[in-house]
Parts: structure tokens; C-alpha cells; sequence
């Protein structure tokens, strides 16, 4: 039951310096439809899918669109899970070349009901897009295969650019925000990609406003930097349903820059933190290209 700190239902007003533009119709939602394809963009309500259908770019969600978690800050539809589709994978490549992507961000829902988590759904994406464009880039932002190292492995084995994982929150926030998940097995997913993988790049990425202190925020920069992560991402949660957990604070722009700084500071190839970044947003120009 949620404590009054998360009493769920009411939304607050955004701020002014956040302003979310309408997804509209864009092309892009029209090619994502012809092939069959899930987007973390729509399913998560990200903020900026208008800002990134009318770009053409777009994060792809494999193995279905219900989670076997419920995780109280995420919309993703919780419920039991269809068995995976082995056509996705090329409907995904498929999509991503008719989207002219040169750079491809691969997402899921977790999938406690597989054996492997689904990491070999991820592997069979990235074989496939890599048929179709031997030159594509490939960012995957796996879930956390329940610390399972083989997961972990047969998904680097297929070779991504860029290994993804979010802890989200900070360690004391995980019993509400991510009651299913634990802190240590997330930073230890990124330690462990880069002991099996040296020459990977790996990426996290938090959410802040929802009650945490910035010496908690600093702890988790700390803790992910130390586990090896090249790139990190910080960005404001925003309530995206009423049912979902409210949001605490809305943490101005300057504050997002000084955690920007920190991080460089510490040692991240780059940062990107304001009100509105989110995990896959800019990907690949944050991969440098």
C-alpha cells in the first residue's frame, strides 16, 4: 500500500521549465505500425516522442509489451506475457532500415517468466539488424535478467556498441519505486559487462523528484562510475498515469547541471542531464556520432 510521501491520483502542475510538446502524427508512428514493431517511446509515455518521431528515430521494445514486474513509476502494462514472437527480431531490423537509422536503441519489458530473460530475443535483434546494415550501431538497455551472468553474456556475445542498464532510483527508494529490483544486482550487471567486455561502452541512467537527497544522488553517480559506466543519463520522472507513483519534486535545471558537472568530474565520457533527458534520448550523439 503506498505511504502518504506516494499517495497515488494527483498530478502536479509542471513547472515552467518543463514543457512537454504533442506527440502528434508523424510518419515515423506509421512505420512503426506497418511493421509490427513496440516502442518504449509510446508504451512508457515518454515526453519527448514528438520530439523524436519527428526526427525519425526511436527506441525499440522487444519481447512484447506486457512486464512481468510493476514497478511503480513505470505505465508499461503489467500482466502475463505472450511467449516471444520469433519474427520480431527482423520486423525490428526491418523498421530500422526503413527508418534510415544508423544508430538503434533495443529495449524490453523484463520477462521473469523466460529462463534467460529474454536476453536471447536480444541477441537474435541485434544478429538481425546487423543482416540488414553491417554498419548499424546498437545501443541495448537490457533489463536486469535477475543478475543471471549467462543472460548477461549471451547478449554481449552478439556484440552491441553500447550496454545499457538504469537503476533508476537511489538504494533507499527501491522498495517503492522498484519493489521487484535490487540496487546491488544493477550495479553489478554493469560490472560485470565490463569485466566480460573491456572495450564496451556502458551507460545507466537515473530519475530524479522522487524523494531522494542529493547526497544519495551523488552516492549512486559515485557507485556507477566505479563500476566501469561511460555514460549516464539523468532526468525528471514525470507521473505518466494517475495509478503510477506521484511525483515528489520537480528538481530545477541548474541542479541537473551541477549533477551534469559532477559527473564529468568524476569521469563519464558524457553526461546528459536536464528536466526532460531520459535514457535513450540523443543516444547516438552521445555515442559520438
Amino acid at each position: 500500500m503506498a505511504t502518504d510521501k506516494f499517495s497515488k491520483g494527483i498530478f502536479m502542475r509542471h513547472p515552467e521549465w518543463i514543457k512537454v510538446k504533442s506527440t502528434g502524427t508523424h510518419a515515423t508512428r506509421k512505420v512503426l505500425r506497418q511493421h509490427g514493431v513496440s516502442t518504449v517511446c509510446e508504451e512508457a509515455r515518454c515526453p519527448n516522442q514528438g520530439r523524436c518521431f519527428s526526427k525519425s528515430t526511436a527506441t525499440f521494445m522487444i519481447l512484447g509489451d506486457r512486464c512481468t514486474r510493476n514497478c511503480s513509476f513505470c505505465a508499461v502494462e503489467s500482466s502475463k506475457p505472450l511467449p516471444p514472437d520469433p519474427h520480431e527480431p527482423e520486423r525490428v531490423a526491418n523498421a530500422a532500415l526503413t527508418l534510415g537509422l544508423e544508430y538503434v536503441v533495443i529495449t524490453s519489458v523484463t520477462r521473469d517468466d523466460l529462463p534467460d530473460g529474454g536476453a536471447g530475443q536480444f541477441a537474435k535483434s541485434i544478429y538481425a539488424a546487423r543482416k540488414i546494415n553491417n554498419t548499424i550501431k546498437i545501443e541495448v538497455l537490457v533489463p536486469d535478467f535477475k543478475g543471471n551472468i549467462e543472460a548477461i553474456k549471451t547478449v554481449l556475445d552478439a556484440g552491441p556498441d553500447v550496454f545499457n542498464h538504469n537503476v533508476e532510483t537511489v538504494p533507499g527508494l527501491y522498495s517503492t519505486v522498484r519493489p521487484m529490483a535490487d540496487y546491488p544486482t544493477s550495479i553489478n550487471i554493469l560490472k560485470t559487462a565490463k569485466k566480460l567486455y573491456p572495450g564496451i561502452k556502458t551507460k545507466s541512467g537515473i530519475m530524479l523528484g522522487l524523494g531522494e537527497k542529493e547526497p544519495e544522488v551523488l552516492s549512486v553517480i559515485k557507485d556507477l562510475r566505479d563500476a566501469g559506466c561511460d555514460f549516464l543519463t539523468i532526468g525528471q520522472y514525470l507521473q505518466p498515469r494517475r495509478n503510477n507513483l506521484p511525483v515528489v519534486e520537480y528538481i530545477k535545471p541548474e541542479v541537473f547541471e551541477q549533477y551534469r558537472i559532477k559527473g564529468l568530474e568524476m569521469g563519464f565520457k558524457a553526461v546528459a542531464s536536464s528536466p526532460l533527458t531520459r535514457s535513450s534520448m540523443d543516444a547516438g550523439e552521445m555515442f559520438g556520432m
